[in-house]
């Protein structure tokens, strides 16, 4: 597996977008509303999958695109293409404040597990598929087991993590627990659960418990201070508030 190697910049701090240079016909993959601007050289086209095996049948294309179903993605991404004589530049947004993160996966062991939220973009080549963990805790996703998005090649791709960054090396055998929300990515070596915490009483919880990861080394795992979910939460939460003081008034 040979990905197309691309070159990059990261710009801004907060709310950051990352330019991809292109040679004449290399080309990167992207989540659809991952997009933000490209030079006119660039084509765009809607594909099955992440484009990674074209020596694939259509039956294999449409399993391998069918498989990003049960991580609730779409079937098809959208592959941008250089057919200009010179070099290109596509560029690809962060959808909420934080941190977009190269992953050069060549210098990964060739493989990543992360959070199926948090893919951005990856050079053509990079193959996506998903990750089972089967042990977990009673009743999580219906018992059907944890499920998150694997990335595979030797390729660079890009996520995105909310909030803070933070990058863990984890030693052989060494563990920590964190929240399931705040969790981006992990290295193969890097064993991974989900457990059940009962008996939590609180307002917040509900007075059900809640959910946390446990990770044990050894490799690396980057983790987010403010994940997606926490974020659309405290908005729904200000909104409703809002209203009931307009109608107050």
């Amino acid at each position: 597996m040979n990905a197309h190697e691309i070159d990059y910049h990261i710009y801004g701090n907060d709310m950051q977008f990352v330019e991809i240079e292109l040679d004449p016909g290399e080309s990167v993959v992207a989540e659809a509303g991952a997009f933000m601007m490209m030079e006119n050289g660039i084509n765009m086209e809607t594909i099955f999958g992440d484009g990674s095996n074209e020596r694939k049948g259509f039956v294999g294309k449409l399993w391998g695109a069918g498989k990003r179903l049960l991580t609730g993605e779409s079937l098809f991404m959208t592959l941008f293409s250089n057919e200009h004589q010179g070099k290109q530049k596509v560029s690809f947004a962060a959808p909420y404040p934080g941190a977009i993160v190269p992953m050069d996966l060549s210098e990964l062991d060739g493989r990543i597990i992360c959070q199926k939220e948090a893919f951005l973009c990856a050079a053509k080549g990079v193959s996506l598929g998903i990750a089972f963990q089967r042990k977990l805790g009673a009743g999580f996703f219906g018992g059907e087991g944890f499920i998150m998005q694997k990335l595979e090649g030797d390729g660079v791709a890009f996520l995105h993590a909310g909030g803070t960054l933070y990058e863990r090396e984890l030693r052989p055998g060494e563990g920590i627990r964190v929240d399931t929300g705040c969790l981006v990515a992990l290295t193969q070596g890097v064993e991974y659960n989900i457990e059940f915490v009962g008996g939590v009483k609180s307002a917040f919880f509900g007075g059900e418990g809640f959910f946390f990861a446990t990770l044990r080394g050894p490799g690396k795992v980057w983790l987010q201070s403010l994940p997606f979910s926490r974020l659309a939460d405290r908005l729904i939460s200000a909104s409703g508030i809002r209203n009931e003081m307009n109608d107050d008034e």
